[in-house]
């Protein structure tokens, strides 16, 4: 059988019970489900699936998701040492069905997908306490709407599959696709269920999702479906709780030092010295032990045009905290400087520092942070009420305070004017999100809900098509079930 089959089984599951371990057996899940133990490592294989791929792949949050919703976007591009065609092929929207990285995006996608399934289908079966045992399958709900969430908006109609396959006939694995509303329903009714988990985790269970993580995203969910009464409930939730805020620092959210901290309401978690690629999607700084000089060494992710850089107020303190312009080799303490800037925030210093290769950084991947709430919750008040709030103006107020060094709840010079009618405002959310989440896997979805996709893209690469506003179905995919997945129109 082919590895690129929808659902393939067995399923890896972790050996143990912390979060960040690699799964290092294949069991089929006839023999595996037996306690509370075996239903909390299937869970934890669910996890893994964001941040592990095999042959030294990058993993679906360590660098592959920002090959599809970074690089085809107006600021990023495919740099010198980006040699993958298909890597550059995206880079220049220029893409089709059999582009490799889409290819492992679906792969990863439904392997995550498949083992939530096995892990929901299972874990009523086991022994043990119920209330661990409903605790982990809420998690894995969690996951599997994450998951499907991405799926739909990178491919629109996709197969929804909820039950573990019960064979490997290649008829039960050819499931075809499913219109966008019974997706986003089914996503929607995992995560009300997973609004029912913990509120916050202690000891080895940091990281794991949350009730609030769950409001968080169902949030940018309702925002994506244009619910925006609902977007702006559930992120106002969030700021009710007072379980969040933002660090003070910008730099703070992606250093390994302040990892799952007050900002973090979700992330892909990484460990020190992880097999496999990690979370620094920029990966533009080599270990100095490689004895490379680094002035030469040409990144594989770069800024499309130095405009973007330029679009930070200098007093941005976003600008230095996502761009490096300058660095010291460590070994030999020589100063260099880049004429284009380079990605900063996946770049974890102290691992450069001991020479070490970035891809060993415990460095994690925020897929929900605080300052997304914040920002959710101004926009869907300015779509729902046709102009923006006073709740409007304090949630990005906080998040521009925050940019510009001022006390987050004082009036301050960062402050939006006043009189913003609903389009300003608007395009101030707009330019806000681009300057906050650079590399986090937003911009692409940002621009196709927003509908300017074609606008904002074209200019810069003119390759672009509105075939763009949807990725390819992968020709893998499509030849193994010709008639469940039919393409993508453009592809």
């Amino acid at each position: 059988m082919k590895k690129n089959i929808l659902f393939l089984l067995p399923l890896a599951f972790a050996a143990c019970n912390d979060l960040d371990l690699e799964p290092v057996d294949s069991i089929t899940t006839a023999r595996f489900f037996r306690s509370t133990a075996d239903a909390q490592a299937s869970v934890n294989a669910i996890y893994s699936a964001l941040t592990y791929e095999e042959n030294s792949e990058q993993s679906l949050y360590g660098r592959n998701l920002n090959f599809l919703t970074d690089m085809p976007t107006d600021y990023h591009a495919a740099g010198a040492s980006a040699i993958n065609a298909n890597v550059r092929a995206l880079s220049a929207a220029a893409y089709d069905a059999t582009n490799d990285r889409v290819a492992l995006a679906w792969k990863q996608i439904y392997r995550g997908i498949n083992r939530a399934n096995i892990a929901i289908d299972n874990i009523p079966n086991v022994s043990g306490e119920e209330h661990l045992k409903l605790r982990l399958i809420r998690e894995a709900k969690f996951l599997r709407a994450l998951l499907y969430f991405n799926a739909v908006r990178l491919w629109g109609n996709v197969p929804l599959v909820l039950h573990e396959a019960p064979s490997l006939e290649t008829s039960i694995l050819k499931a075809g696709r499913t219109p966008i509303d019974p997706v986003y329903h089914q996503i929607i009714e995992d995560l009300s269920d997973a609004e029912n988990l913990p509120l916050s985790y202690s000891g080895s269970d940091i990281g794991r999702a949350s009730a609030f993580a769950a409001k968080a995203l169902l949030a940018k969910v309702y925002l994506t479906q244009k619910n925006y009464p609902a977007a702006a409930d559930k992120a106002a939730a969030v700021i009710a709780s007072n379980s969040f805020d933002l660090f003070p620092h910008f730099a703070d959210a992606f250093k390994p030092a302040t990892k799952n901290g007050i900002e973090h309401i979700f992330s892909a978690q990484f460990e020190d010295g992880q097999s496999g690629t990690i979370g620094n999607t920029g990966n533009t700084l080599p270990g100095a032990a490689l004895g490379q000089a680094l002035a030469n060494i040409q990144p594989a992710d770069i800024i499309s045009d130095i405009s973007f850089y330029n679009n930070y107020d200098d007093n941005d303190t976003r600008k230095y905290a996502t761009f490096i312009t300058s660095i010291t080799n460590p070994a030999s303490g020589e100063d260099f400087t880049y004429l284009i800037p380079r990605f900063a925030k996946y770049i974890d210093f102290e691992t450069f520092a001991a020479g070490k290769s970035q891809s060993a950084a415990p460095v994690n991947y925020p897929i929900i942070r605080y300052a997304d709430v914040l920002l959710i919750h101004a926009e869907a008040l300015n779509e729902q009420y046709g102009f923006p709030t006073q709740e409007a103006f304090r949630s990005i107020n906080r998040v521009r305070r925050r940019a510009f060094g001022h006390p987050f709840d004082q009036p301050s010079p960062a402050d939006l004017p006043e009189d913003l009618d609903h389009n300003a405002f608007l395009r101030a959310i707009q330019h806000e999100r681009l300057l906050e989440f650079v590399q986090e896997g937003h911009r692409w979805f940002d621009l196709v809900r927003w509908g300017i996709l074609e606008e904002t893209v074209k200019p810069v690469k003119p390759a672009f098509s509105v075939r763009n506003y949807l990725f390819p179905i992968p020709q893998t995919q499509h030849d193994l079930n010709i008639q469940g997945l039919p393409q993508n129109p453009g592809y």
